[in-house]
């Protein structure tokens, strides 16, 4: 993937007000999903318990994060368009194919490059978002340059401080910071129970109990200072009124707009 990704070359507008809907229209879509989503809930666990450990370095919890968003994505493009997905995807951005199969291809690779620039990027945000409905649903991944939200949590990393700072506030800012980045592992833990009440077991809750769901994050750095969100969207149960069949762009949806605004990303998203 990283040697494809050096070579790729698309363009961000295809992610500007568009999210793929993926239709789930048997028990092996609904399980998949659901082993999906938990995979999801257990990389979150993960990194909080990286980032609880003082032996290991912030940067190792955080890239963490990186990998298993980007293999994550891997896996669908292979599932979607198959093990020449990067040829589809360039395929589709010099306009030699306009199908479904081409734009959402074409989506998720360019999010995946993305993400895993993300890192080198210190003022970036990564902010997915997943609306579970009955029989779908979307994922709209967006890039900020900033966020407001009240409700993230902020974690310090001393290895990414610039300052020199005299030996006896050193090891107060060490102290402090191994503090904050306890809080966040502990807030990354509620997320991940978060992520496993939205989307639940479909062979142990009922249909009625699950048709809907919805999660977003945010993600970020400047400087020394890391932050993140996770928290419960509710679905719009009008937004679809068709079944699809196959993967497909849709308009990101009032989801996406309500969550900008309620995580200060207006104006702030990448175009």
């Amino acid at each position: 993937m990283e040697e494809a990704h050096d070579r790729f070359n698309g363009d961000v507008g295809i992610l500007h007000q568009r999210a793929v809907r993926i239709p789930l229209p048997d028990e092996n879509a609904e399980r998949f999903f659901h082993e999906n989503m938990a995979t999801i809930a257990d990389a979150q666990e993960r990194k909080a318990d990286l980032l609880a450990d003082p032996d290991v370095p912030l940067l190792a919890a955080y890239e963490a994060g990186i990998d298993h968003a980007a293999e994550s994505l891997e896996r669908r493009l292979r599932q979607i368009a198959g093990e020449e997905y990067e040829e589809v995807a360039t395929a589709y951005f010099r306009s030699e194919r306009d199908d479904s199969v081409g734009a959402v291809t074409a989506y998720f690779l360019e999010s995946s490059w993305r993400i895993q620039q993300w890192p080198t990027v210190t003022e970036m945000v990564y902010t997915p978002l997943l609306v579970r409905y009955p029989d779908s649903f979307t994922l709209n991944i967006r890039f900020a340059s900033g966020f407001t939200a009240p409700e993230a949590i902020y974690y310090e990393s001393p290895e990414h401080s610039s300052e020199e700072l005299p030996d006896e506030y050193a090891r107060t800012y060490y102290e402090e910071s191994q503090y904050t980045q306890q809080r966040a592992a502990d807030y990354l833990r509620e997320g991940a129970a978060m992520i496993r009440e939205e989307f639940p077991d479909p062979e142990e809750t009922p249909f009625g109990e699950r048709k809907y769901g919805g999660i977003v994050s945010a993600a970020g750095r400047r400087g020394s200072a890391f932050s993140a969100v996770v928290e419960r969207v509710d679905p719009d149960p009008d937004r679809f009124t068709e079944s699809i069949s196959e993967p497909m762009l849709v308009e990101s949806g009032p989801e996406a707009r309500r969550t900008e605004r309620q995580l200060g990303l207006e104006g702030e998203i990448v175009r």
